[in-house]
């Protein structure tokens, strides 16, 4: 039995400049693993809690001593002694060292960082990939994934609250065809991204890059953004609907307000059947393959109207609604709200936790995406994660900015190991 001999924190910072936990695991074998979590700037209401000091006069309330502290004097010492090769006991003791639903005592931040950094240690001990021990992982729940590498699923234009104040919808998709290898669709985003850079700078419309990494411009309405980005697609050797596809990630929580969600696309407010009319516009003219969040995270009715009337054409997929959560996405699967889920561990808090919601998914015939956040770190776990569940795509930002960056690259080295076979 490999056993937990220490764990501690620090407190870093992320791609925004924020601060976030740095955990580090650390074995009676000599073994030493370091897992840093990201954080979100559009959050739903039904994610596990960060926990930050709330200090003004230190980053602005936004820091994490109170969790780095919780690591040190608490989640950490009550796992000294654990197998660290069982996840999933190592989970349910940080849960139980909380005590909350919702994970609000130490914060998921705290907890999720611990969690990676035993599952890093662990695939160290084993001298496994970290994809083939998440992979093991699965099949001890009977999620039986097939390791591969997904596809990316591109953000090439940022808005929202990830972008500049320049649109409401809050992510604008490139999708290569899931049917080319994942480096020949990398260089297939990268390649229309700076295409649409260049058409961006000749329109005079660029900004700035959002969060994410996608560009950040100036334009009059959400459709326009498509239009351009369908424009910048044309004028590659790229074709649309063969070659790659579009999607949205509209994030409508955000602009929605007293019942009703105000784009500047419409002159007046919108009530729910009205913007699920424009949804069906937007797809008559840019036929999507991908719809995510397109109502507020408590919205079931339209939600489902809006499955139904998309059903078979493109893929709903819930963010906010289901946070990963197990009871949300539970109640999804029953009422037929959507067909593809985005996966986010800090949402859950654990390893375990996040591949039960993965397994209740992959038993509904969903598409699995797995996610990133806006606010990142050059940690690649999330890469080997979604190699190892399987994941159909992968949402790591633009094919700009290094956190982002980082993670492709590691897509790439997981590809060519692959290829090369059993060593």
């Amino acid at each position: 039995m490999t056993k937990v001999s220490k764990i501690w924190a620090r407190q870093i910072l992320d791609s925004r400049g924020w601060p976030t936990v740095e955990a580090v695991c650390q074995l009676d074998t000599g073994h030493v693993a370091v897992a840093s979590v990201p954080g979100g700037t559009s959050t739903g209401a039904y994610e596990a809690v960060e926990v930050r000091d709330n200090d003004s006069s230190h980053f602005h309330g936004k820091g994490v001593l109170k969790a780095v502290a919780s690591v040190n004097d608490v989640l950490g010492p009550g796992l000294w002694g654990y197998d660290v090769t069982d996840q999933a006991k190592i989970d349910a003791r940080l849960n139980e060292l909380d005590g909350t639903k919702n994970k609000s005592k130490y914060g998921a931040n705290a907890i999720l960082a611990v969690s990676v950094a035993c599952l890093k240690a662990a695939s160290l001990a084993a001298s496994q990939p970290l994809y083939r021990w998440v992979n093991g992982l699965a099949a001890r729940i009977g999620l039986n994934a097939q390791i591969k590498v997904p596809s990316p699923l591109l953000n090439m234009i940022n808005g929202g609250l990830h972008g500049a104040g320049n649109l409401d919808f809050q992510e604008f998709h490139l999708i290569p065809a899931s049917s080319k290898a994942f480096s020949e669709a990398l260089r297939c985003g990268v390649e229309v991204y700076m295409t649409l850079g260049e058409d961006l700078k000749r329109r005079g419309a660029i900004h700035s890059v959002g969060d994410e990494g996608g560009y950040a411009p100036n334009l009059f309405t959400n459709a326009d953004a498509l239009e351009v980005l369908y424009e910048a697609i044309r004028a590659t050797n790229y074709q649309i609907g063969r070659d790659v596809f579009l999607g949205l990630d509209v994030a409508a929580s955000v602009f929605y307000k007293n019942g009703e969600y105000t784009i500047r696309d419409k002159s007046a407010p919108l009530r729910d059947n009205d913007l699920l009319e424009y949804y069906k516009y937007i797809n008559s003219q840019y036929h999507l393959a991908l719809l995510e969040d397109p109502f507020h995270e408590d919205a079931w009715d339209s939600w489902k109207s809006l499955f139904t009337s998309f059903e078979g054409q493109l893929t709903v997929v819930g963010d906010d609604l289901l946070a990963t959560n197990s009871e949300r996405v539970a109640q999804a699967i029953r009422e037929k709200a959507c067909n593809g889920i985005l996966v986010k561990p800090n949402q859950a808090g654990t390893v375990s936790e996040t591949l039960s919601v993965v397994k209740m998914a992959r038993d509904a015939n969903w598409k699995v995406i797995t996610s990133h956040r806006s606010g990142e770190t050059n940690d690649w776990f999330i890469a080997d994660f979604a190699v190892g569940i399987g994941s159909d795509y992968v949402k790591f930002g633009a094919p700009a900015r290094g956190e982002r960056v980082v993670k492709y690259n590691r897509l790439l080295s997981i590809e060519a190991e692959l290829a090369m076979g059993p060593r």
